[in-house]
């Protein structure tokens, strides 16, 4: 795990490790939505006579279906979640920009054929949409809010994604590499037993390195596909400028 430094230094060598397949967190780590999240809590947030910024304060990372239970728990519905965040692509798609690097891994590894999964606090309308307007590439696994019974930093999603990957797969190495953007995401990868890869890119260096990272980086340039082994099953990854241990 990287120590905190005073002047923290993405410097590290660069690394190589071999994974069954890799599973991504979405927004924060794909995609930057910020600034459309924010316009649709504060439209919901004005809808519950909720102060928005209370409600962002604690929500990056978290179902809104949990978030909601806070304040309404009648709107705490799959219907009502889905619908709203169906939206959201639809209505802020222009505030969304990439995460650097996210689109160019995605693309070698479909290209490769290598597995990879998106593993997501959102709902499906909201993972879908978001990679058609933004054009990105579509995993053949996806796992979503609806999926599991608890959100992140429950580790049930992650397991999930790993075991739709096995699934799929007719061999592959016994690990899988999580890529994580948030503390709750972190802590949830860690759980599940794998190993985590956090994208400095929302919350602050030592918030990641305290939920228990094994690398951190600025953003997904530092991460890349270095092989894909179709035979063995394994997914080999490069890891560069990582924070300094």
């Amino acid at each position: 795990m990287p120590h905190i430094q005073e002047e923290p230094s993405f410097s590290a060598p660069a690394e190589e490790h071999s994974f069954a397949g890799l599973l991504f967190d979405m927004d924060g780590t794909i995609i930057d939505s910020t600034d459309a999240i924010v316009k649709h809590w504060h439209k919901l947030g004005n809808q519950l006579g909720v102060d928005p910024a209370v409600i962002l304060a604690t929500s990056h990372g978290r179902r809104s279906i949990d978030v909601l239970a806070l304040y309404d728990p009648s709107l705490a519905t799959w219907d009502f979640v889905s619908t709203a965040e169906g939206l959201i692509p639809k209505q802020f798609g222009a505030d969304a920009t990439e995460i650097p690097g996210s689109r160019a891994l995605l693309d070698a590894l479909e290209a490769a054929g290598a597995p990879w999964a998106i593993v997501t606090s959102g709902t499906r309308p909201l993972v879908t949409g978001w990679l058609d307007v933004m054009k990105l590439a579509h995993p053949r696994y996806i796992v979503t809010a609806e999926d599991v019974e608890r959100g992140k930093p429950d580790p049930a999603c992650y397991a999930l994604g790993a075991e739709k990957l096995r699934a799929g797969a007719r061999k592959g190495g016994d690990g899988y590499l999580v890529l994580e953007d948030a503390p709750a995401g972190v802590r949830a990868g860690k759980a599940a037993g794998f190993k985590v890869c956090a994208l400095a890119t929302t919350h602050t260096i030592p918030q990641l390195v305290e939920a228990g990272a094994d690398w951190v980086v600025r953003d997904m340039r530092s991460v890349r596909l270095a092989g894909w082994e179709r035979k063995s099953g394994v997914v080999r990854v490069e890891i560069v400028d990582a924070l300094v241990a």
